[in-house]
Parts: structure tokens; C-alpha cells; sequence
């Protein structure tokens, strides 16, 4: 069977899975984008409904299941000329899509994980996609050099997008993000003048102050956002990390040295 057959079959999965037929923009851009320089969809490849990721030793943690990508990137709704930010580059396959929605110049990509990194940008260069930016940046601090955006899209679940990309969305834009933890469903948010900064939740809205739901897809397992510290290669038991940074460093070893890292500002 030919590649256009096998995506074909694949868009009426999704379309049978989700229960619903796709929007026209999210449809179109599937039916230009190749898997295959992203994924391996054999029936053994490694990772389960996802398939095994391009250019790595085939964990497949990186790469989501077509599904979520749908339903998140129905959720974004994103047009032409429209700038988008992706925290959590992935593989890049959802990069992709959205390069062939909003147009590659104007979609930009942050990862965490320097590995992560290369191999978004090395899947993305096969497809033909190298006008995408796709940077190494803690993720919770957005890519304030291209800001504001008209979409924001998170590819790792949170309770609530951190407060620098809020800050980063342009007036009438939207975020999307998987929403919880253990449990998680797509949340699309959009700013809300009459819930001020001060506002709770008493109205059982569970966006962040000064926001909306607008939409909500689900559910969704994503991998938790991960802060600076947490990525491949990098000691995740903290103190066993400091630990040895502290030995590293000797009789020269300040008191409180240890709580240099964390930007308190974004934590408090």
C-alpha cells in the first residue's frame, strides 16, 4: 500500500477514534504531512500507538499518538499568519502540522531537552520544514524574543500554563495545554477581561486568573512539563545532585548555594 493510501486510512481512524469529522485546517494539513520522517507507524516499532521516534534509540516517549495530536491541534485553531509558540518540541510532528497551518516562518518551537531539540530539528529538515525555529529553552519561561503569539500550544501536561506564556499571548489568543496531572484533558484558554487577576474559581472554571475555557478534548496522557534540572542526562534525585555539586565545589561551598537555581519569582 502507498504512502498517500496508508495516510488516508490513518485520517479515518482518527476520524472513527475521535467520533467526529476533523476541522477542514487540521484535515489539509494531515493530508500534506508525511509520519514517516517523524515516526516509525510499522506494527513493530517500539512505543506503543505512538510509533517508535525518528533519530533516537527508540524510547517513544517524545512522540504522541495521532489523537492527541487532533484533538490538540483542533483545539488551537490556528489560521494563516497567525504566530505560534510549541513548548515541547517533541519529535516535531505536530511542529509539522502546524508549519503547513500557520506557515513555517511563523511557528516557533522550545524544548527543554537538548536532544529533544536535535531531533526535531533533524525530522523537521527532512520534511521540509527548516524555516521552523525550534530552540533549546526551558519551557516555562516561553521564547519572549518573538512574543506575543497568537497560539500557544503546551505538549506536556500542567495545572495551569506557567505565567510568563500567559504574559507572552497576544490580546485575543489562545492556549491550549493538557490540564491536570494523573488525569488530564485538553483545555483550550483565551484572556477574560471580566475575571480579573484576583479572581478564584468560584464559577468552577478551572483556567487560570484572568482566563477562560473556551474549549475543552480529552482526555490526554502527557509527560509532565519538566523545570530546568529534570531533562535527559541530568540527575533527577535533587539531592543526591546537589549532593555532589556541593563535594565538586569544595570548602568553597556557600550556605544556601543550593537554592541558586530556582527562579523564585515563577515559583511563589
Amino acid at each position: 500500500m502507498d504512502e498517500a493510501s496508508l495516510r488516508a486510512d490513518m485520517i479515518e481512524g482518527l476520524e472513527h477514534q475521535i467520533g467526529e469529522t476533523l476541522d477542514e485546517p487540521v484535515l489539509a494539513a494531515l493530508q500534506r504531512v508525511s509520519r514517516d520522517p517523524f515516526v516509525d507507524d510499522s506494527p513493530t516499532a517500539a512505543g506503543g500507538d505512538a510509533g517508535r521516534e525518528r533519530g533516537s534509540a527508540g524510547n517513544g516517549d517524545r512522540s504522541l499518538a495521532p489523537e492527541t495530536v487532533v484533538r490538540l491541534l483542533s483545539a488551537l485553531d490556528a489560521d494563516e499568519g497567525d504566530e505560534v509558540l510549541v513548548v515541547g518540541a517533541g519529535v516535531g510532528y505536530s511542529v509539522a502540522l502546524l508549519a503547513e497551518m500557520a506557515g513555517a516562518r511563523h511557528v516557533h518551537a522550545v524544548d527543554i531537552d537538548r536532544e529533544a531539540v536535535a531531533v526535531a530539528r533533524s525530522n523537521l529538515s527532512t520534511a521540509g520544514y527548516d524555516a521552523v525555529l525550534v530552540d533549546r529553552r526551558d519551557g516555562a519561561n516561553g521564547l519572549p524574543e518573538y512574543a506575543p503569539y497568537d497560539r500557544i500550544l503546551l505538549e506536556a501536561g500542567v495545572v495551569e500554563p506557567p505565567r510568563a506564556l500567559r504574559e507572552q499571548l497576544a490580546e485575543g489568543g489562545r492556549i491550549v495545554y493538557p490540564r491536570g496531572t494523573a488525569v488530564q484533558t485538553i483545555a483550550a484558554i483565551e484572556p477574560d477581561s471580566e475575571r480579573g487577576a484576583s479572581d478564584g474559581s468560584a464559577d468552577d472554571d478551572d483556567a487560570p486568573p484572568g482566563f477562560r475555557t473556551v474549549e475543552t478534548a480529552g482526555p490526554a496522557r502527557l509527560q509532565p512539563m519538566l523545570v530546568d534540572g529534570e531533562q535527559r542526562g541530568v540527575e533527577r534525585n535533587r539531592t543526591r545532585r546537589e549532593d555532589a555539586e556541593r563535594a565538586d565545589m569544595g570548602h568553597f561551598a556557600r550556605h544556601g548555594w543550593e537554592q541558586d537555581w530556582i527562579d523564585w519569582d515563577d515559583r511563589l
